[in-house]
């Protein structure tokens, strides 16, 4: 079986369309590597990029886009609604084929330390390849973003790799993981408050102590495997309940929007539509097709368009399925 891994780096630049390009071509130059994606978000301050390839290749791409954002983003002046600590911001490597975790683990080691011998990046490793069960998860890196990280990292919260705090890169998080699905939910609430009570009625972690009295908080669905927050967006003027679905085995896709529209509609609002940063796999699409369509025979397409309709996919933007969905892509390449 052909070794594949794909790796989606969060760079901290959505707006900067010299630094975006830039950044995706020292990807693409790699030999052996294919960028399936790349998803900016000016509100955000951020772009995701997606490609794949052999483990060597797909480490030696993440380097030199970081190298790239070392030497064009400043974090001393960077601004936007998603949490960061750091112009490379996380670094995930999912192996998809031809590769276990066990055997991506050290590689990606390696990686986390040529970007603080080479670069001076602090690195911290996250899921699989975090070193204790509190660092495992994302958000607790991320706790005071880059504002607070140079305090953290004297006290509370040290880099894994390097101990010098780099007011220019900040820190990135990298390590092994599962595939993940990025999924925003559109409100037709103007209220960023009301997206909020939403989201932590959804998160695995529930509400944050200091508002457990709010009647809300007595409801909270507490979804497995989903952590979410909430934002406005100008890009479109939207109120977004933003939810990372950590595994969509243990929590589908279509219960996490379905949980969603009934909390909106608790709250007085609407769930307006979707978006989908990244790829998604055929299965968790497929998944949503045979939940909302009940007909036997429906064809494979017909579950796709289903799920793209339901979940209303294409509010933003148009959702392509040949370009959208990561085996469709991997077709073309």
């Amino acid at each position: 079986m052909e070794e594949l891994v794909e790796c989606v780096p969060n760079f901290s630049e959505g707006r900067d369309q010299i630094t975006i390009a830039a950044i995706e071509r020292a990807i693409k130059a790699v030999n052996g590597v294919y960028l399936l994606h790349t998803d900016s978000g000016v509100a955000a301050n951020r772009t995701v990029y997606t490609f794949v390839g052999s483990a060597e290749a797909v480490i030696e791409a993440a380097f030199q886009g970081a190298k790239v954002a070392a030497e064009m983003i400043d974090m001393e002046y960077h601004g936007g609604e998603h949490p960061r600590m750091g112009a490379l911001d996380v670094c995930p490597f999912v192996p998809i084929s031809g590769i276990s975790k066990k055997q991506l683990i050290p590689m990606v080691e390696k990686f986390g330390k040529r970007l603080n011998e080479e670069l001076g990046i602090p690195v911290f490793f996250y899921e699989d390849s975090a070193k204790k069960k509190e660092r495992r998860n994302l958000a607790n890196h991320r706790s005071g973003g880059y504002e607070q990280l140079e305090e953290r990292m004297k006290k509370s919260w040290k880099a894994d790799i390097g101990k010098e705090f780099n007011p220019t890169t900040g820190g990135t998080v990298c390590g092994v993981r599962d595939f993940l699905l990025a999924f925003n939910m559109n409100l037709t609430t103007k209220s960023v408050a009301v997206g909020k009570e939403i989201a932590y009625s959804l998160r695995e972690s529930g509400w944050p102590k200091s508002k457990s009295k709010n009647a809300m908080a007595k409801r909270a669905l507490r979804l497995k495997a989903v952590k979410s927050i909430a934002w406005h967006i100008s890009d479109f003027d939207k109120v977004q309940v933003s939810v990372n679905l950590i595994d969509y085995h243990t929590t589908p896709l279509w219960k996490v929007f379905e949980s969603c529209k009934m909390l909106a509609e608790e709250s007085g609002t609407e769930v307006s539509g979707a978006e989908l940063i990244g790829l998604v796999t055929l299965e968790a699409i497929l998944d949503c097709g045979k939940h909302f369509n009940k007909d036997a025979n429906a064809t494979e397409a017909e579950l796709v368009q289903s799920a793209i309709e339901t979940l209303g996919l294409d509010e933003l933007a148009p959702f392509d399925p040949q370009k959208r969905i990561l085996e469709y892509r991997m077709k073309s390449i």
